[in-house]
């Protein structure tokens, strides 16, 4: 697969896990595209908030159901489902992060990541 295939379907999988994010309502999403960066272990973080644990869990259902429906793509490894308060759904190329908004302030991935190119999503209403 040649790099500018691989460099698509990465966007194509990171659009549609917005989708899945947006069908829910998620709060202040957040794509780094990490491509540049040499250190990186994925091409994208997609990030996002709920409003509660609740949400949270319900954000990550949705993510999954969606791109499983529009895709036929699977995480690989999904962590934090058990608290909700941060569920990590690791598509290899894409890595989804669903926060509870308290705990996204606690651990700023977007500043840890700081050197990745930004797109900040507008909520939807």
């Amino acid at each position: 697969m040649s790099k500018q295939t691989k460099d698509n379907d990465s966007k194509i999988l990171c659009d549609t896990i917005v989708e899945g994010m947006q069908e829910t309502k998620a709060q202040n999403i957040v794509i780094l595209d990490l491509r540049e960066i040499t250190t990186a272990v994925c091409d994208y973080f997609v990030i996002c908030s709920g409003e509660s644990t609740t949400q949270v869990d319900g954000i990550s259902s949705t993510v999954m159901r969606h791109t499983r429906q529009e895709l036929s793509e699977k995480p690989w490894s999904i962590e934090g489902k058990n608290t909700s308060e941060w569920i990590l759904m690791d598509y290899v190329s894409v890595v989804a992060h669903v926060f509870y908004k308290e705990t996204r302030e606690f651990y700023d991935l977007e500043d840890l990541w700081a050197d990745a190119v930004r797109t900040d999503v507008p909520n939807l209403d």
